[in-house]
C-alpha cells in the first residue's frame, strides 16, 4: 500500500463532510455514513495498522503516545489535515480546536474507548478542548482537523 493509495481512500471521506458544520449531525451522519462495522471504516482501519507497520504512520511518540500527520490540509482532502495517534490507556496533551476535530476510533483492544467514545465517531465543534483520553486499552485514532487547526496548551 501507498502513501497516495491511503490518501485516496481518506479523500472519499472527506469529500462526503466538506462544507458540512462539525456538530452533533455530523457525528450521526459519519456513524451512519460510515459505521465502524461497514467495508469504508474497515478499508480506512487495515490501512491505519498497515501505515503503522511499515513505519509511514504514527512516526513520533512522546508520553506513550504515537503520532503523526499523515497529510496536511489540502482542496482534494476538503481542506483537513490527516494525523493518526495510537494510544494505551493513557491520558494525552490538552488542546483546542478552534475549527473543530473529527475523530475515526479504531479499538485494537476489545472495548477499548476514545473519550469515552467506542469503535466508530466522535466529532467536537469549533472552539471546543480536551484532553484526548483512551481508556480500556489500546486505540488507533484518524483525526480530521480543518484547515489542520489545534492548539496545544501547557
Amino acid at each position: 500500500m501507498s502513501v497516495e493509495d491511503f490518501k485516496s481512500e481518506v479523500q472519499r471521506l472527506t469529500q462526503a463532510i466538506a462544507g458540512r458544520p462539525l456538530d452533533g449531525e455530523l457525528q450521526a451522519f459519519l456513524n451512519s455514513r460510515f459505521p465502524g462495522s461497514g467495508a469504508e471504516f474497515k478499508t480506512i482501519e487495515a490501512m491505519c495498522h498497515k501505515g503503522v507497520a511499515e513505519g509511514w504512520m504514527c512516526q513520533k511518540e512522546h508520553g506513550g503516545v504515537r503520532f503523526g500527520r499523515v497529510f496536511p490540509p489540502t482542496p482534494e482532502l476538503g481542506a483537513f489535515s490527516v494525523d493518526v495517534v495510537q494510544m494505551t490507556d493513557v491520558v494525552g496533551p490538552h488542546h483546542r480546536h478552534p475549527e473543530g476535530e473529527i475523530d475515526m476510533v479504531m479499538p485494537i483492544t476489545a472495548g477499548a474507548c476514545f473519550d469515552a467514545t467506542p469503535r466508530g465517531w466522535k466529532v467536537y465543534g469549533p472552539d471546543t478542548a480536551h484532553c484526548p483520553t483512551v481508556t480500556g486499552g489500546t486505540a488507533l485514532v484518524l483525526y480530521l482537523l480543518p484547515n489542520g487547526k489545534i492548539e496545544f496548551t501547557k
